[in-house]
């Protein structure tokens, strides 16, 4: 339950981003093309790839929820992860390449450039910077009432780093335009429009590689892992820990896979007592375990005792 309702939560705050974005990028693309502002079109790509990444957010959130079947055993949590690597994708190539342009393309401009328009621009920058603002600080809000914070929400993580992000794109863009307006120097406004590139570009890194990571398939926190060893060790049954794997199917599923050595003279039906005991202490302690294998041996007895004498 507490899941559903973090991704409705989510999901409101997505589409909240998503109605501030299409309102904005649509008033930025106009202003943009009346003023013949360089900074105000990138600002403008800068909103139509939110808006696009916003899209494939909501995507990953129903995708994700999926039951598992024969196919997909460990359900499909990582089409978060996936959906996530997309929008990335889509900040780099839709924001942060379309501002490069647009900066180069006006270094490059020898014309004088009319600045008629910038007043209309700017305040068009002022409404964004009012509807991105709102946006984040919904997102934030939202941080501070879920328990466990941001966590491992890929979709929440990329909402806050879009509307961060647009702020800052808002406030470069009409730092640019106001000393072009005051220098009648051009290379103001396209210093903004490479400064909103690079911004996009190292954003887009960072939620890439962050996804990349959790596709590859990433352990959990070792706080989690410890804490998982730690009540495997003190079980009288189990002699040894000898190797502990973990790893994130999703937002709130875990494989643990465990090997461990039993003491001697436990039967057949002992084991699986103890088995299912401590998949069952696993699963209520860490309720994101939800995919735990024990591979369960029976130590020899030297090898019992010498793990006793150096323990």
């Amino acid at each position: 339950m507490t899941a559903d309702k973090n991704d409705r939560k989510t999901r409101l705050t997505v589409l909240v981003a998503l109605g501030a974005n299409l309102l904005i990028a649509a008033a930025k693309a106009v202003a943009g093309v009346v003023a013949g502002s360089p900074a105000l079109l990138s600002e403008a790509a800068h909103s139509v790839a939110d808006s696009m990444n916003e899209v494939f957010l909501l995507a990953a959130l129903r995708r994700s929820r999926r039951p598992a079947d024969s196919r997909h055993p460990f359900g499909y949590g990582k089409e978060r992860y996936f959906w996530s690597l997309l929008a990335a994708v889509g900040i780099f190539v839709m924001g942060g390449c379309f501002s490069f342009l647009q900066g180069i393309e006006a270094l490059r401009s020898h014309e004088q450039e009319s600045t008629g328009g910038y007043i209309v621009g700017l305040s068009v920058l002022g409404v964004a910077l009012a509807a991105e603002g709102g946006s984040l600080l919904r997102a934030l809000y939202q941080v501070r009432r879920q328990p466990g914070g941001i966590g491992h929400d890929p979709a929440l993580r990329t909402v806050i780093a879009e509307d961060g992000t647009a702020v800052l794109g808002v406030l470069l863009a009409a730092g640019g335009m106001a000393l072009h307006m005051v220098t009648g120097n051009v290379v103001w406004e396209a210093s903004a429009s490479l400064a909103i590139g690079l911004l996009l570009v190292y954003v887009a890194y960072r939620l890439g590689k962050e996804a990349r990571e959790q596709l590859i398939g990433e352990a959990v926190d070792p706080e989690l892992r410890d804490g998982i060893r730690g009540l495997l060790d003190e079980q009288p049954e189990i002699d040894n820990v000898a190797s502990l794997l973990t790893m994130r199917l999703g937002m709130d599923s875990t494989l643990i896979a465990a090997r461990i050595d039993l003491r001697p003279g436990l039967d057949s039906e002992d084991v699986e007592l103890v088995s299912e005991r401590i998949k069952g202490a696993i699963a209520k302690a860490w309720p994101e375990a939800d995919q735990v294998f024990l591979d369960i041996t029976d130590a020899p007895p030297h090898t019992a005792a010498e793990h006793r004498s150096h323990a």
